[in-house]
């Protein structure tokens, strides 16, 4: 393993990455001219407004909070690695030092990151739906697999995951999926795997052992939150109850609680079946009907863009964007980014980072 030297990594750099990433000078006067607004008397006059500088002040204060603890970590790390250094031999306290300071800048990475989500919604709790193509039980397999691949990634971003809605395949696998992810910053993250992902492989289906390509769409919609108003018609609704479905477990009900909601004018159409009680599937189904038509109003100021429009348009028609190569080879690449990943595997059980930040970057 390399040990770290004096004019290397991160202990040479010192605080100014963090500054220069958090731009800390910046964000602390923000937050004091907030606060200064928050004592006035008349802050509550206007409740909305309010809500909005609480919002602000307190995403201010988490990202300097942070910094301050990535700071104090860093004068830490070069402390020990001084003291170390006069100690001959000492490799045993050099590595662990090393592997500290490779954490901390992949925590100043994750960070650095997060200020390429700058858009209101990115900070969102997010809700991703997974579709199966055309294809038949190889394609539904295909879509188990990305469901489980996005839970794993889940709780590796230690994200709350909850299957809200599930259509088992005809014999195996899933036709679709909805998934709700709590976090910070879920929608920012999950929304870079919006589009078509495609597997190519050995057909374990196929008696013949040919090899199979399968389709699978994936939609991510920012979960509304309670300060944002979506104004929803009752009578542009058509409500029907059913009987929920699957292998067993949470997904099965003897009652027709399990709710199916369309909104007529655009003809979306969410369910949800994970509750045992009716209202509460109802109450659910809503929140992704609301969170969908909040996504659809981005779309169209987005599309107000020229160049903005394009990038849209390339999701909206189901291009491409990701294809996972199990034979005659193994390879998984982005064709957004270009990124490729040899380790399969690996990527199967929930390790996308690389390619999340690849285009978030891009």
């Amino acid at each position: 393993m390399k040990i770290l030297q004096p004019s290397s990594g991160i202990l040479s750099k010192g605080s100014i990455i963090c500054e220069v990433v958090f731009d800390i000078s910046a964000k602390e006067e923000r937050s004091k001219d907030l606060e200064r607004k928050v004592v006035k008397e008349d802050f509550w006059n206007d409740p909305e407004n309010a809500r909005s500088i609480l919002k602000e002040k307190n995403q201010l204060e988490a990202v300097i909070d942070s910094w301050k603890v990535k700071s104090d970590a860093l004068d830490d790390l070069k402390m020990l690695f001084d003291m170390a250094r006069e100690e001959e031999g000492d490799e045993e306290t050099l590595r662990e030092i090393q592997n500290d300071a490779e954490a901390l800048e992949k925590s100043v990475r994750d960070e650095e990151l997060k200020t390429m989500l700058s858009e209101p919604e990115d900070h969102n709790n997010a809700i991703l739906v997974i579709h199966s193509g055309a294809g038949g039980t190889e394609a539904q397999d295909w879509t188990e697999m990305l469901m489980r691949m996005y839970l794993r990634w889940a709780e590796k971003r230690n994200f709350k995951s909850t299957i809200i809605d599930y259509q088992p395949g005809d014999e195996a696998g899933v036709k679709s999926v909805t998934i709700t992810l709590e976090g910070a910053y879920a929608y920012g993250y999950a929304k870079a795997e919006v589009g078509i992902h495609r597997l190519v492989r050995i057909s374990p289906f196929d008696t013949g052992g040919r090899r199979h390509t399968s389709f699978s769409s994936v939609f991510v919609y920012p979960e509304v939150e309670d300060d944002i108003v979506i104004d929803v018609n009752e009578k542009d609704l058509r409500i029907d109850t059913y009987r929920s479905t699957g292998a067993g477990g949470q997904h099965v009900n003897k009652t027709d609680s399990a709710v199916r909601i369309t909104h007529i004018p655009t003809g979306i159409v969410v369910q949800c079946q994970n509750e045992r009680s009716q209202h509460k599937n109802k109450s659910m189904a809503m929140k992704v009907l609301k969170s969908r038509l909040y996504e659809l109003k981005l779309q169209e100021q987005h599309e107000k863009a020229q160049e903005m429009n394009k990038a849209k348009k390339q999701i909206a028609f189901g291009s491409q964007i990701r294809s996972y190569v199990l034979h005659p080879y193994k390879m998984i690449k982005d064709h957004r980014t270009n990124i490729e990943v040899g380790n399969v595997n690996k990527v199967l059980d929930g390790d996308i980072d690389e390619f999340i930040e690849a285009y978030l970057m891009s």
